[in-house]
C-alpha cells in the first residue's frame, strides 16, 4: 500500500473519523466500523484532507481535468480544500463547483456554487463515501445539465467494499450505470490489512469484521 494511503488511515483514526465498535447504518446494517467525514472540522484537518484527495486524484486521473464537483453538503468543503491542495502540490489551477440543495432566485442565482461548468469542461466528482450510490442519482444529472461536459471519474475517501443495491459494490454499480471511473483514496480491505499488521485490530475485532464482510462484502 502506498505511503500516502497509510498516512491517510492514521489520519482518519487520529481525527476519530474512522471508529470501531457497534454501529447501525442508515441501511439498517449492524456494522463494526463507522466513518463520519463531518468530523474533519479544523483548519489543519481540512488542509491535510485536501492533500490526500489531491494525491489520490493526481495518481488516478492525472491533471487533464478542469473542475472538481463536490455535492452538497459534505462535498463542498472537501472540494474547496482539494482545489487549494492541488494548486499547492501540483501548481495547477482547478476550479471548484458544488450544488445548492435549494435553488437561489436572487443575487448569485441558480443551483451552483463556485465556478460555472461550461462546454468542454472535464469534471471529477468528489465525495466523502458512497454506500448505495443514491447521491449520484442527484449529482450526475446536475453536472450533465450544465453543457457538453465529460465526467472523468468519481473519487471518494473510503471504499467500504460492501454490497450496494446488488451483489456488486456501490462504486462498481456507479461505474456500470454511468460509464465513468470510480475510485477511493483507500479501501476497507487495505485498512484492515494495515491495522492488523500494526496490531490496532485485535483478534476479536478481526473476527467481527470477517463476519460482517462474509454477509455484506463484495466477492
Amino acid at each position: 500500500m502506498e505511503a500516502y494511503k497509510k498516512e491517510f488511515v492514521d489520519f482518519m483514526l487520529e481525527s476519530k473519523v474512522l471508529r470501531f465498535g457497534d454501529f447501525t447504518l442508515k441501511s439498517g446494517r449492524k456494522s463494526p466500523f463507522f466513518m463520519n467525514a463531518g468530523l474533519y472540522i479544523t483548519g489543519s484537518q481540512l488542509s491535510r484532507l485536501g492533500e490526500f484527495y489531491a494525491k489520490a486524484i493526481h495518481n488516478t486521473y492525472g491533471d487533464d481535468f478542469d473542475v472538481l464537483f463536490g455535492p452538497a453538503y459534505k462535498g463542498i468543503p472537501i472540494s474547496v480544500a482539494t482545489t487549494i491542495a492541488y494548486s499547492r502540490l501540483y501548481n495547477k489551477e482547478i476550479r471548484y463547483c458544488s450544488n445548492r440543495k435549494e435553488i437561489k432566485d436572487h443575487g448569485d442565482t441558480g443551483i451552483l456554487l463556485g465556478s460555472p461548468i461550461k462546454d468542454g469542461d472535464r469534471v471529477v466528482i468528489i465525495e466523502d463515501v458512497t454506500t448505495s450510490g443514491a447521491s449520484m442519482e442527484e449529482t450526475v444529472p446536475i453536472v450533465k445539465a450544465q453543457g457538453d461536459i465529460e465526467i472523468v471519474g468519481l473519487m471518494v475517501s473510503l471504499n467500504r467494499c460492501e454490497k450496494g443495491k446488488s451483489d456488486k459494490g456501490a462504486l462498481d454499480e456507479i461505474k456500470e450505470l454511468y460509464g465513468f471511473e470510480t475510485n477511493a483514496i483507500v479501501s476497507m480491505d487495505e485498512i484492515i490489512d494495515y491495522l492488523v499488521e500494526k496490531n490496532v485490530i485485535d483478534d476479536e475485532l478481526k473476527t467481527r469484521l470477517d463476519a460482517y464482510y462474509a454477509e455484506y462484502g463484495i466477492k
